[in-house]
């Protein structure tokens, strides 16, 4: 770290020099000839070098080396435009900014080096700004256009610059962070389970190769030695239905890959869809255990109250607009209503008592909770407050926590602060670094954990 600041500070020294250079080496360090031009050309090897390589980064990405290296340049602008300000308050109280140069008037220097500060700095911030306008995952849309339109605007400016380099520097360690204990899972394959992993989708949604329901979970399990598979089922259908296409899906993928059982990790409406294909439709004996993330077990109190509050001529409306669009997006018989009954609060009292757990079968549960609307965006911001009203429970956004719990409960997700997390985050759906939860980590924790049990 010592190292870095002190090169951060040389390259300041650089970008100060250059862009004053009339006024420091005619009024500080008086120069001509052939020194003056060995420094001029120095000076702009230098600040190249800086564009091209601001920073090293060893062990990280090369998304990561160009976030630092982004806000390095920042980092560097900053502070040569401190440096600068000081340069100039010194030389305006010694009297040296009215000095003459070769006979010129007093001013001239003056103009010509606010101009070179101008173009130097300028590409400085510009260079710096792309690198990180183009990696920063955690620098929102909002703030991207704010920070098009309005960085030209006095003193606001400088809180979008601050909001620019908080982002980056906290994405970069994050992410840092998390690559090294990447590579120590890997290392260990602490990923690889006896039995393959088929991971479930939950309602509203499908399996797609271009937009990953599970976020980057997948690919960071995978890089840890995990073998992958997803359930593949229906967006909207009945419990029965979907569990019906999960329960073909699993047979394929035993004749796949000649595994004796399937450990299943299903979200949401996945895990009572796993549950009715385990104990209801004979998996059970080729399921080595069931681990389900924020499913509604016993259902939402809220769904049950708007299917029975709202209109049948909206609830039809809504149907056949749903139905009718994933339809065209994969589904064979999409069922919107059918699979949101089935996640009300009696349809999972009667459900619970038709589907016992199976013996062999290892059961655990994890949920996770928002603190206030504010943590999601539409639509959790506003089911949260539905949530809240009819359930009166903490919940992400759909499900309530007394509800997700089932055989083994693994806790609470959450994190300090008025955040949250909320129904998409536990599955990354939003690719959000989310200050106290690594959410690809959760996943290795929870997959080396089904592997330290033999299963």
């Amino acid at each position: 770290m010592g190292m870095r600041y002190i090169a951060r500070l040389l390259r300041v020294l650089v970008v100060s020099c250059l862009t004053n250079y009339l006024l420091v080496f005619t009024q500080l360090v008086p120069l001509s000839g052939l020194s003056a031009g060995i420094v001029l050309l120095a000076l702009l090897v230098g600040y190249l070098t800086i564009h091209i390589c601001p920073c090293r980064a060893p062990g990280a990405t090369w998304r990561l080396r160009t976030l630092l290296g982004g806000y390095e340049l920042l980092m560097v602008a900053v502070w040569s435009i401190v440096a600068t300000g000081i340069l100039w308050l010194v030389l305006y109280r010694t009297e040296r900014l009215d000095g003459r140069m070769q006979g010129l008037p007093a001013w001239v220097p003056v103009v010509i080096d606010l101009l070179i500060w101008l173009l130097v700095m300028g590409l400085l911030v510009f260079n710096g700004f792309v690198r990180v306008l183009i990696t920063c995952n955690r620098l929102r849309i909002v703030w991207r256009v704010l920070l098009l339109l309005c960085w030209w605007v006095p003193v606001f400016n400088l809180y979008l610059f601050y909001r620019v380099l908080r982002a980056a520097r906290s994405e970069y360690y994050f992410d840092l962070g998390r690559l090294e204990r990447e590579a120590v899972h890997a290392e260990n394959e602490d990923c690889r389970t006896k039995y393959p992993i088929l991971l479930v989708h939950g309602i509203f949604f499908r399996d797609w190769q271009l937009v990953n329901y599970w976020g980057r979970i997948p690919q960071a399990l995978q890089k840890c030695g995990a073998v992958l598979y997803y359930g593949g089922q229906q967006s909207a259908a009945p419990v029965a239905v979907s569990a019906a296409e999960l329960k073909a899906r699993v047979e394929a993928v035993l004749a796949e890959t000649g595994a004796e059982k399937i450990n299943l990790i299903a979200h949401s409406k996945g895990g009572l869809d796993s549950r009715y294909a385990i104990s209801r439709l004979g998996l059970a004996p080729y399921i080595a255990s069931l681990t389900t993330i924020n499913t509604p077990h016993r259902g939402c109190v809220f769904a049950q109250q708007l299917l029975a509050t709202l209109p049948k001529g909206v609830l039809g409306w809504m149907e056949r607009r749903y139905n009718a669009v994933f339809h065209v997006l994969g589904d064979e018989k999409p069922d919107f209503l059918g699979g949101v009954r089935d996640l009300a609060a009696d349809a999972c009292a009667v459900f619970n008592e038709q589907t016992p757990d199976a013996d062999g079968v290892y059961y655990q549960s994890v949920m996770s909770t928002m603190r206030s609307p504010k943590s999601a965006g539409f639509p959790l911001n506003l089911t949260w407050r539905l949530v809240n009203r009819y359930d009166r429970q903490e919940n992400d956004g759909l499900v309530t926590r007394s509800s997700a719990g089932w055989g083994n409960f693994l806790g609470n997700l959450t994190v300090p602060g008025r955040r949250g997390i909320s129904h998409g985050d536990v599955i990354d759906l939003m690719r959000e670094d989310i200050a106290g939860f690594d959410v690809r980590e959760f996943y290795i924790e929870l997959v080396r954990g089904l592997k330290e049990r033999g299963l």
